[in-house]
């Protein structure tokens, strides 16, 4: 039996490695082309681009795993039916289970070791993919100078050069504008030619311009909007240089994304919502407080869904006419419009903070609901994976298929079923509309009846791929019916 274990482990961690891979790389590819935009033309170091893609590997680990899992599973029971090695197990009276058994604590060692990478790895991953992400959305784009295009990356310059050579050194026909005065077009400087070139460290770009004029308003003088009056230097070597300190990538604290719910293990998202949920309540009872202070005649429930006391009696339109002149008749005409106006004010101004405590109160709860949805994510990957086992083992079993055809093909249909449910679920809970646990853990309670029921099928050699077993079947209700 070691030797039996010893190859099923065998056969089945070589694809597992395999899938796994494949996975995370498409999965990679569909980021780069999501941010291509964000990383294209900035200068940005081989490691860091290096490092972004590494933490998004990371992230990307809680979708490639289940997808591995079911596709390596069914690659080798597939393989082990195509070649009728299956049959040659039964034959020396070893049953699929005991077959699937080292392969069963494997699967159970890996679902472990996701709910343990969810819980510690995936954070940090978030945190380091998050704050580097955004630091190189927020880079500029690296210096390039485009013949015949005014260019104005850098600060309070705007630069033109009308030709470059091929050394993307030799420029020609240049003009720059200097608005460090914050006062238009006041300073400009014309060559007719020049080199660029960055200094050693990469901080600074030189100019050094030949054969050129700077002009330059004068403006310090009374009236000078109406005479124009300005000076002229005529020059025959000159060297400017620019500061491109902004053009590297600054990293920004990563502190500040520390608190996010996607970057908290278990138990600082049990705080995080002990937390939230205590300041959800006080502020709601806050409200409730300042609302019955301000307007007493109304009567505040504690639940939208708590039913009143007595029955809201309906009143008409003439009803409510006769109750304003009633109450109204001893004031003048003039008393009555400020006393109507006023109480309209007061009626906007109980509907206008209404509206603010619900508001405020749906985004507290919307908070809420984002962390509980990423404690419960946590838990539902390992669960996940040990469920996909049990749907790739049986089914591969069964369609006696291997390699990367058929396999492959039904592999996707039963993840993208699963993804599908997943995300509609989360949508629907952080929307409001569905209860946590149930928009979480429905894909996984879908799936669930069908991994048992494929199991069952393949340890009690159920010919569900057979077509002669199923014509016999549908013939049988067809004389039922009869």
């Amino acid at each position: 039996m070691k030797k039996l274990y010893s190859y099923m482990l065998k056969q089945y961690l070589g694809p597992f490695v395999f899938t796994f891979f494949i996975a995370l790389f498409i999965l990679l590819l569909q980021f780069l082309w999501k941010y291509i935009d964000d990383l294209v033309g900035k200068g940005l170091e081989w490691y860091i681009i290096a490092k972004l893609m590494f933490y998004a590997s990371s992230t990307f680990v809680p979708l490639a795993l289940p997808l591995a899992i079911l596709l390596s599973s069914l690659m080798t029971f597939g393989n082990l039916g195509e070649q009728y090695e299956l049959v040659a197990m039964k034959a020396a009276g070893i049953s699929l289970r005991k077959a699937m058994k080292p392969l069963v604590y494997l699967s159970v060692f890996l679902s472990i070791a996701a709910f343990l990478f969810s819980n510690y790895v995936l954070p940090v991953a978030n945190l380091k993919f998050g704050s580097l992400l955004y630091d190189v959305r927020q880079q500029k784009l690296a210096f390039n100078l485009t013949e015949g295009i005014y260019y104005q990356g850098i600060e309070n310059y705007v630069i033109r050069a009308g030709r470059k050579d091929k050394d993307n050194k030799t420029i020609y026909d240049i003009t720059i504008y200097d608005h460090t005065n914050r006062m238009g077009n006041t300073i400009v400087t014309t060559a007719e030619k020049g080199y660029m070139e960055m200094s050693p460290d990469k901080k600074m770009i030189i100019f050094t311009l030949f054969d050129g004029t700077r002009y330059a308003d004068i403006t310090n003088i009374a009236n000078y909007r109406k005479t124009r009056p300005f000076e002229s230097t005529k020059f025959d070597k000159q060297i400017l240089t620019f500061d491109l300190t902004e053009f590297q990538l600054n990293r920004t604290n990563e502190d500040l994304f520390k608190s996010h719910y996607t970057m908290l293990n278990i138990q600082q998202l049990n705080e995080a919502i002990d937390s939230l949920s205590t300041k959800r309540n006080e502020a709601l009872q806050r409200y409730k407080t300042n609302f019955v202070k301000r307007y007493p005649i109304i009567q505040v429930r504690d639940s939208l869904h708590d039913k009143p006391s007595a029955p809201a009696k309906i009143i008409t339109q003439r009803q409510a006419d006769t109750m304003q002149l009633a109450v109204l008749k001893d004031y003048s005409y003039e008393d009555q419009n400020t006393i109507l106006d006023a109480a309209l004010k007061g009626a906007r101004a109980a509907k206008d903070n209404l509206i603010h405590y619900r508001e405020d109160i749906k985004s507290r709860e919307a908070n809420m609901i984002k962390h509980e949805v990423v404690w419960h994510q946590k838990f539902k990957l390992s669960i996940a994976c040990l469920i996909f086992f049990f749907i790739g083992a049986p089914l591969g079993a069964i369609i006696r298929k291997g390699g990367l055809g058929l396999p492959v093909v039904v592999s996707v249909l039963f993840f993208v079923m699963y993804h599908i449910i997943s995300i509609t679920g989360e949508k629907a809970v952080k929307t409001g509309e569905w209860n946590v646990d149930i928009g979480i853990w429905l894909s996984t309670l879908v799936i669930l009846p069908l991994g048992l029921f494929l199991t069952f099928k393949a340890t009690t050699d159920a010919q569900l791929m057979d077509t002669e077993s199923w014509q016999k079947f549908f013939k049988r209700l067809h004389f039922k019916k009869k």
